[in-house]
């Protein structure tokens, strides 16, 4: 499906939406933090979706994609169709929203926007809420794996380590990605990760909606980062690094990857190579 067919763009507004509400295939997902968020004022027509769904729930990485039939389920019950247009959107600035849209390209399914800032650029902007739990109309979707190469694994990242034109992001906090933090066995980072936190890409003084885009790309330059790299990003649990695979969709990235492991798989082995 080509994006000049694609109802809405990537990233939409909240006067964009509104204009598109109703509209035929249009599927619009609250993946908020908390399922009070959404009691207490949705988009209207939104369905919530607990993000724990996301994650495959299983150890030793409970974190990593769900399996097929796990992901054929969870879209059934969201009354996914091949047709539908995904309009996702959280509480916290694009994190699990991201990490949604990233599970819709791994599976092929493109046709699909983030709304800048989410709820609180929705409630900002003094637009409609409903409290009104949306009644969810089942279809019968059957997941694919069909884009692997938006997903990097362990093995493949750490043959990649240092090779030239491949770059590593780690959007978790500076302590965690200094070592001074950790939320796992060992603390610290991959080796040749560069550091760009997840949150700065977002304007705190406009509900979390996202900063100027030349600002951003100058500032990921910086930091080394760039358009033409093959780039995969990581976080604790590929939670935040949703966010940012997102915003390297959005700002033209060539091959924006994500590392669904992430820490949790890295810096709980005894076998990863770690800097701090």
């Amino acid at each position: 499906m080509s994006s000049e067919e694609n109802l809405l763009p990537l990233l939409i507004s909240t006067d964009q939406l509104e204009a598109a509400l109703g509209e035929k295939n249009l599927l619009i997902i609250d993946v908020s933090c908390t399922k009070e968020c959404y009691d207490q004022g949705h988009v209207p027509g939104a369905v919530f979706l607990d993000y724990k769904r996301l994650f495959c729930g299983e150890a030793p990485v409970a974190n990593k994609l769900p399996s097929v039939e796990q992901l054929s389920q969870l879209f059934s019950e969201l009354g996914l169709t091949r047709d539908s247009h995904v309009v996702a959107y959280d509480d916290e600035g694009g994190g699990w929203a991201g990490r949604l849209l990233w599970t819709l390209e791994m599976m092929g399914h493109n046709r699909y926007s983030y709304l800048n800032g989410g709820i609180l650029a929705w409630r900002g902007d003094s637009k409609h809420q409903s409290q009104e739990q949306t009644q969810l109309v089942a279809s019968q979707y059957e997941a694919d794996i069909l884009v692997p190469q938006v997903r990097i694994e362990l093995d493949e990242l750490q043959e990649k380590i240092g090779q030239t034109g491949f770059a590593i992001w780690d959007s978790r906090s500076e302590g965690e990605y200094k070592g001074t933090a950790s939320k796992a066995a060992r603390a610290g980072h991959i080796p040749t990760a560069v550091h760009y936190e997840w949150t700065r890409a977002m304007d705190k003084d406009n509900n979390l909606c996202l900063r100027d885009m030349a600002e951003v790309m100058s500032e990921l330059e910086t930091a080394g980062l760039n358009i033409d790299q093959e780039i995969a990003t990581y976080c604790q649990s590929h939670h935040r690094s949703g966010f940012t695979w997102l915003l390297g969709k959005i700002l033209g990235f060539k091959q924006i990857r994500a590392y669904d492991g992430s820490w949790n798989e890295w810096g709980n082995r005894q076998d990863t190579p770690i800097e701090t």
